[in-house]
């Protein structure tokens, strides 16, 4: 059974939900997805996890207190760490993040440690990582700029070319894959719609050249597992960041199967190797 529940956070009310019994899991959505993103993963995680999701702020049904503004990648870790008090408020708990949700996650290791037990963090797109981040700079505020001018399918549409001609994990599917998706993906699909302005216009650059945090991180880097699927090997925006995070912080690399969206894509399989990576 999954229960449903709101928090109210400085500047934003928090939707979120929980199944599950043992350890918590926090899931962190990535881009304009929101819990159900990871509805496949839960249920499957749910035998031997609390498993927590929720919608970030701004997204889906999380309200903002006022006007929408560029979203910050503290304040989401901030949000994190309070539904960590929550949900586990004696004792660390395990994350898992993936793309933005993952760039999240490491700042929450990086800013709150005595919180965190381990972060699973997949793919988070840290441009100021790779050898040569400006051109997909430029790619991110072009597509920023295009959503303003000529609307989300515009702009994914060229996202998805510069990225390497594949679409992002915030892209959606096209109405033949839409169709294969379990019932709460689709569910989720009219609201991940409404929200690809502010991922487009408010997130993906911001998100995406923040710089992480290393002092802070190498301390902690036997907590952090990095995370690349399979499918993502020539895509260098995704697999590029988690392998040079790997390098430079000595931590451990782990392939997942499918790609960007390998959660969705492959539940079943992700799920049963993102629990072995955590025990």
């Amino acid at each position: 059974m999954t229960t449903t529940d709101q928090l109210k956070v400085p500047g934003a009310t928090l939707h979120h939900e929980h199944r599950g019994a043992g350890p918590v899991l926090l899931l962190i959505p990535g881009g304009a997805g929101d819990a159900g993103l990871y509805a496949g993963l839960a249920e499957r995680l749910a035998a031997h996890w609390t498993v927590v999701c929720y919608d970030p702020r701004g997204l889906s049904r999380s309200p903002l207190d006022g006007p929408l503004t560029d979203q910050r990648v503290e304040v989401w870790s901030d949000d994190a760490r309070r539904l960590l008090d929550l949900y586990s408020p004696d004792e660390p708990a395990t994350v898992f993040g993936s793309s933005s949700g993952a760039i999240v996650a490491l700042d929450l290791l990086a800013r709150h440690p005595e919180r965190v037990r381990r972060v699973v963090a997949h793919e988070p797109p840290l441009l100021e990582l790779l050898a040569d981040p400006a051109p997909f700079r430029t790619l991110f505020a072009e597509t920023a700029e295009l959503s303003r001018t000529a609307g989300p399918a515009a702009a994914m549409a060229h996202l998805g070319t510069g990225l390497g001609g594949e679409q992002s994990d915030d892209a959606g599917q096209d109405d033949r894959a839409a169709t294969e998706l379990p019932p709460e993906i689709q569910e989720m699909a009219p609201r991940m719609a409404a929200n690809m302005p502010v991922f487009l216009e408010r997130m993906l650059h911001q998100f995406a050249t923040t710089a992480p945090d290393l002092a802070k991180l190498r301390p902690v880097a036997d907590r952090l597992v990095l995370a690349a699927g399979r499918d993502s090997r020539g895509l260098p925006a995704f697999h590029g960041p988690a392998a040079r995070l790997a390098e430079l912080l000595d931590a451990a690399l782990v392939e997942f199967p499918g790609g960007h969206l390998g959660s969705v894509e492959h539940p079943a399989e992700f799920a049963e190797l993102l629990h072995r990576t955590l025990r």
